[in-house]
């Protein structure tokens, strides 16, 4: 378990120095979403709740997420076409330790993401700053895993000039199926049933009503993480088993 440990410690340092190699896309990973969110608030706070900074901004930190998938399914599938892989593969270390060694590089990027965006939306709206936003932040990592799994298993399924065009779903996905960006009045209910089934919505919902401190702990808390651990589950699941598989193979 010792050596284990040492491992994917190894492998996370390694990750998150692979990360930190592309600083362009560090910006644009941080920066389109911080701007996003000072521009919707300034245009939209005034004539919708939906732009309120309690709901915005929470909001900004599960689509910025969306964007952790085409990190690491872009950095697994460098991985495997290189020798870097095919190195450890003669190593003790199994499937799971690299697997490990990528989501953890990952979760301090994600914790930057939630960071920076809950100090910008409490710096325009100082009563956004409260005991909820700490628990937001903490809870964000949770709903960060979801799309860290969509990576792995984009990243273990393709090559790195497909998983642009694949990570392309989960993001649209989030932009479009979280309702985030417009109000839900008037919107067919079999489209919101769907909307709600799948983990885009959830997501944001789990976050933003964390940080607004909703009353209604089982149907806007429990019921929203449900859905995002499950899907995580499967998806990482998944992710992982293909992953095997290829190693194998290799």
């Amino acid at each position: 378990m010792k050596e284990a440990s040492k491992r994917i410690f190894a492998l996370t340092k390694r990750n998150l120095k692979e990360i930190l190699r592309e600083p362009v896309s560090l910006i644009f990973l941080l920066g389109l979403p911080l701007f996003l969110l000072v521009l919707f608030y300034y245009i939209f706070h005034n004539l919708t709740p939906q732009f309120e900074m309690q709901y915005l901004a929470p909001g900004i930190i599960a689509f910025s997420q969306a964007f952790l998938t085409l990190f690491v399914g872009l950095l697994m599938s460098m991985d495997r076409a290189s020798a870097f892989l095919i190195r450890l593969y003669v190593t003790p270390a199994g499937s799971y330790e690299f697997i490990a060694g990528y989501m953890l590089a990952m979760l301090p990027v994600s914790l930057v993401q939630s960071v920076l965006f809950f100090i910008t939306a409490g710096i325009i709206e100082p009563s956004f700053f409260s005991v909820n936003m700490i628990w937001g932040v903490l809870c964000s990592l949770i709903t960060a895993m979801l799309y860290i799994g969509f990576g792995i298993l984009f990243g273990s399924l393709c090559n790195e000039k497909a998983i642009g065009g694949i990570a392309s779903i989960v993001i649209s996905g989030q932009s479009v199926l979280s309702g985030m960006w417009f109000p839900l009045e008037g919107i067919n209910k079999n489209v919101i049933t769907v909307m709600n089934i799948l983990p885009f919505r959830p997501s944001a919902q789990f976050i933003q009503h964390i940080v607004s401190g909703s009353d209604a702990v089982f149907d806007d808390i429990i019921k929203p993480l449900i859905i995002v651990l499950a899907y995580t589950v499967v998806i990482t699941t998944a992710g992982i088993l293909i992953y095997n598989v290829k190693m194998k193979r290799q």
